[in-house]
């Protein structure tokens, strides 16, 4: 499962999986509790594979930020809590992304960033995401593997 499954809820804590599709709306599930709920079309719905960070220069795609944390991390848990103080939070992500632009990116953006990252990784699902930005930096060899088999 992909980003493009993985979802932020507003006005709901932690992230969700894309369950199904309803008529007026979808299913989720919450990676938190893993209680099912029903979002209406109403609500307000992102996808993490559309959301970026911006920098001074361009907007990074936020699985490239949880790649650099990552890696950062050597795949461990992020080594600051959301409930740190904001100078620390700051500097963390200055370490992570060093021109993103302090003016749009707030401290609130940083704390979820950590937070989604945590939990991401606690579900083992960071792995699945390194395999799928090989796939798309690398199309032709996933092709040529697909014919040779």
């Amino acid at each position: 499962m992909g980003l493009e499954k993985v979802l932020a809820i507003g006005g709901k804590p932690g992230l969700y999986k894309l369950v199904t599709q309803t008529r007026g709306g979808f299913i989720a599930e919450s990676l938190l509790d893993n209680k099912r709920i029903s979002i209406g079309i109403q609500q307000n719905v992102s996808v993490l594979s559309e959301i970026a960070i911006y920098t001074l220069s361009e907007e990074v795609p936020l699985i490239k930020v949880l790649a650099k944390i990552k890696e950062k991390e050597n795949g461990a848990l992020a080594s600051v809590k959301a409930k740190d103080n904001n100078d620390k939070l700051e500097e963390y992500f200055f370490d992570i992304l060093p021109d993103y632009d302090e003016d749009r990116v707030y401290v609130s953006d940083i704390k979820k960033v950590i937070k989604w990252y945590n939990l991401l990784q606690e579900h083992n699902m960071l792995d699945l995401l390194d395999a799928e930005g090989e796939a798309a930096e690398n199309p032709t060899d996933e092709k040529a593997t697909e014919k040779e088999a």
